[in-house]
C-alpha cells in the first residue's frame, strides 16, 4: 500500500501544485479575511487563506438546556467562539422538508416519537426539543434553511446528510442559499464526494482520511485540495499521516468526540488538546465544544 501511496502521490503532486496556485490565486482574490481582522469573513474561503485552529462542534454544541441540532444552541456556541464550525444531521421528513435531527426516529430528542421519515413536517412542528439530559426545552426542530439563513455570517457549517437522504437535495439548498463557502457537506465514501463535485466544483467537501487506502482513492478521484477537508478518524494518526496530508495541501478534521473526549475529561487534561493540533490536526470535531476553545484560544 504504501508503493500505491507512493506512486499516486509521484504522478499526482505536479496536479496538485498547479490546482494549488490556482486555489490560492482564487483566495487571496476573495473578499473577506481571516477571524482576526476587524472585518471579518466567517466562510472556508478565509479560513483557507490563513488556517488557524478551529473547534468544530458536533451536533451543534449540546449542553445542559441546550439540545443538539438546535439553532438556540447553535447561537449559545457561537457567541461564546467568534470563528467555529458548526456540524450538524440533515434528515427529511415524508414530504420531503430537510430538517436537522440525527436519530431515525423523533424519541431520543423531541417530545415525538416514530421515524422522522414518517412524519410530515407539519407535524414536527408542533414538536419540542429534549436536551441530553432529558429535559424538554422550548425550542424546535429547525429546518436545514432556517439554519442556513441564521448561519450567514456567523458560523462555518458541516453537514452530515444521514441515509437516505438525497445529496442533491442537500446541494440545491445550499446552493440556493449562496452557502457554498461556508456549509460543507460530510461524505463516507468516495464515490459520493466525487459526485458531489462533479456536481458542484465549488462545494467543501470532508471525505474519510483515516488510512493509506483513504488517500489514495482521494489522490486517485481528482478532487483538488481546497475542495477537501480530510476526517482522520476518532483515535490519532501517527506523523507519517498528517504529513502525507499536509503534502497534497489537504486540511485535516481530528475526531476527539467519544474516547479522546472522555480521555482528556477523565484526567482532567485539557491540554491535550493543543498536542492534538501540534502533532497536525487543523480542526478538533468534539462533543466539548467551550472546554477545547478555552483550550486551543488562550492568549
Amino acid at each position: 500500500m504504501k508503493n500505491v501511496i507512493g506512486f499516486f502521490l509521484g504522478c499526482s503532486l505536479m496536479v496538485s501544485c498547479q490546482n494549488m496556485e490556482k486555489g490560492n490565486h482564487e483566495k487571496q482574490t476573495a473578499p473577506g479575511q481571516t477571524h482576526e481582522a476587524e472585518d471579518a469573513s466567517i466562510s472556508f474561503d478565509a479560513w483557507f487563506t490563513d488556517p488557524q485552529p478551529l473547534v468544530s462542534a458536533h451536533r451543534g454544541g449540546p449542553y445542559p438546556g441546550y439540545p443538539e441540532n438546535a439553532i438556540e444552541t447553535f447561537q449559545h456556541i457561537a457567541n461564546q467562539i467568534p470563528f467555529v464550525i458548526i456540524e450538524c444531521d440533515v434528515s427529511m421528513t415524508k414530504d420531503s422538508v430537510l430538517v436537522l435531527m440525527h436519530d431515525k426516529t423523533l424519541d431520543r430528542t423531541t417530545t415525538g416519537s416514530g421515524k422522522v421519515s414518517a412524519a410530515d413536517y407539519e407535524a414536527l412542528e408542533e414538536l419540542l426539543l429534549i436536551d441530553n439530559e432529558g429535559d424538554t426545552t422550548g425550542y424546535r426542530i429547525p429546518t436545514l434553511k432556517e439554519a442556513l439563513e441564521w448561519g450567514r455570517d456567523q458560523v462555518l457549517f458541516t453537514l452530515d446528510v444521514k441515509r437516505g437522504v438525497p445529496f442533491d437535495k442537500v446541494m440545491a439548498m445550499v446552493a440556493a442559499h449562496d452557502a457554498t463557502d461556508y456549509a460543507a457537506i460530510i461524505t463516507y465514501r468516495i464515490d459520493d464526494a466525487k459526485l458531489i463535485y462533479e456536481a458542484n466544483p465549488d462545494i467543501i467537501i470532508s471525505v474519510s482520511a483515516g488510512d493509506e487506502g483513504a488517500i489514495a482513492q482521494i489522490i486517485e478521484s481528482g478532487i483538488p485540495a481546497w475542495n477537501l477537508l480530510g476526517f482522520v478518524g476518532t483515535s490519532e494518526p501517527d506523523a507519517s499521516h498528517y504529513a502525507t496530508l499536509d503534502s497534497l495541501g489537504i486540511k485535516t478534521i481530528l475526531g476527539t468526540l467519544g474516547n479522546l473526549d472522555r480521555s482528556a475529561a477523565a484526567k482532567n487534561n485539557d491540554d491535550v488538546y493543543r498536542v492534538y493540533v501540534k502533532n497536525g490536526a487543523d480542526i478538533i470535531a468534539t462533543d466539548r465544544t467551550l472546554e477545547v476553545a478555552d483550550v486551543l484560544y488562550q492568549n
